[in-house]
């Protein structure tokens, strides 16, 4: 038995509850917000790209975040509308590890583009003379280049790791796959794994925390003295971004937080919202931020609509 178990080729998604005849309301809610995430997202790439004028640093980051969102989008919702339209809420072992090293990129690329963002916004602040030799178009598009690389390499061998492992069972408690929920299942001792887990989660999630927090100490020292006028200035800036690490933080805590918890004894409903606010209130809340509250995006985009 425990064989079988073994060597399944699927995982079986068990937070999806039959809701009846509230699914296909459901399903058309989930389809309607990817729409969205998808055109809103796109606008903000297409108009970033398509206008010379947005060809700064700043833009460069907000594209970056922005393909993000699509990337981690694309990653989860399709197969969400599938399991919402089916009885059944099978997932193979191949298409369940890819779901894993999408979010799990997805959700690393947000908090590393995040840092360099914030690295940015100090530049601007605290070095705003020497902002445009230090922080240029060429330079900006390497840290985003470097925020993709380095977690896709360290997720990429952990996922790795995680395939190898030999299952004693084959449910996961969530709606989509989780590589916690995958090395639970587990037949043999995973302590190297969860170091090897550990200083992956630091490096990408920790270190770029640490260091935001830490650029934002230098900004509100760097702007305490300073006139109403030009703190005015710097909160105008910086709003959009801290809004949105805020959001992210608070997000990624809860998924965090409910991989390491028995779902079992919470609240359906409130598992269910825990677990979709890391993959769904970041990629639709940024263009919102960023597309309306940035006044040169958003006459940008109202003039090509």
């Amino acid at each position: 038995m425990m064989l079988n178990l073994t060597l399944a080729p699927y995982f079986n998604l068990t937070m999806f509850m039959n809701i009846g005849p509230y699914r296909y309301p459901a399903l058309a809610s989930c389809l309607l917000l990817y729409l969205f995430i998808v055109c809103a997202n796109c606008a903000i790439v297409l108009t970033i790209f398509r206008e010379k004028t947005l060809h700064e640093p700043m833009y460069i980051f907000i594209a970056g975040l922005s393909f993000n969102a699509l990337y981690g989008s694309t990653g989860f919702f399709p197969r969400l509308l599938l399991d919402l339209a089916s009885d059944t809420h099978l997932i193979s072992r191949t298409a369940c590890f890819t779901q894993i090293y999408f979010i799990y990129t997805y959700g690393a690329n947000e908090m590393t583009t995040l840092c360099v963002m914030a690295y940015d916004r100090y530049l601007a602040v605290c070095h705003p003379l020497h902002y445009h030799i230090r922080m240029t178009v060429k330079k900006a598009l390497i840290l985003v280049g470097l925020a993709w690389l380095l977690p896709a390499f360290l997720l990429f061998t952990g996922m790795y790791r995680s395939a190898m492992l030999p299952l004693c069972g084959n449910e996961i408690q969530k709606l989509f796959c989780s590589n916690w929920n995958v090395v639970k299942l587990s037949c043999e001792s995973t302590e190297v794994k969860n170091v090897a887990g550990l200083f992956t989660t630091i490096f990408t999630v920790f270190l770029p925390l640490a260091f935001v927090l830490y650029t934002y100490t230098r900004i509100i020292n760097a702007t305490w003295r300073r006139s109403a006028k030009f703190k005015g200035r710097v909160f105008q800036s910086c709003l959009p971004h801290m809004v949105s690490f805020v959001i992210y933080s608070i997000a990624m805590f809860c998924d965090i937080a409910l991989s390491r918890y028995n779902v079992e004894e919470m609240n359906p409903f409130v598992a269910i919202i825990l677990s979709l606010e890391f993959v769904v209130i970041p990629p639709v809340l940024n263009p919102l931020l960023y597309g309306m509250k940035l006044s040169d995006i958003r006459r940008h985009i109202f003039k090509i609509l």
